[in-house]
């Protein structure tokens, strides 16, 4: 990916609809920092603190696994607004 493709992705959310892929108003997001995804908002409206606490892993393709392989991202210590990669796993 180079600059211009990771500069179309920084504001838009993990798994939006194309049309829409700006953050929504009365929704909770965290930054995704580093890796395949950077830049990307993820909808954490609704999660538990513990589900927040645990990280995730989302799917992409852009990933060092291709097609269904998955980017691991976990919650920042003293940072609740950003999760930082910690990988990839297939």
């Amino acid at each position: 990916m180079n600059g211009d493709d990771e500069q179309l992705l920084r504001g838009r959310v993990y798994g939006a609809d194309p049309g829409h892929p700006g953050p929504l108003p009365n929704r909770r997001y965290v930054e995704l920092v580093g890796g395949p995804l950077d830049g990307l908002l993820l909808d954490v409206t609704g999660w538990t603190p513990d589900g927040i606490g645990t990280g995730v892993a989302l799917m992409t393709d852009l990933g060092q696994f291709g097609p269904g392989g998955r980017a691991l991202y976990d919650p920042r210590p003293r940072d609740p607004t950003r999760f930082d990669w910690s990988g990839d796993c297939p």
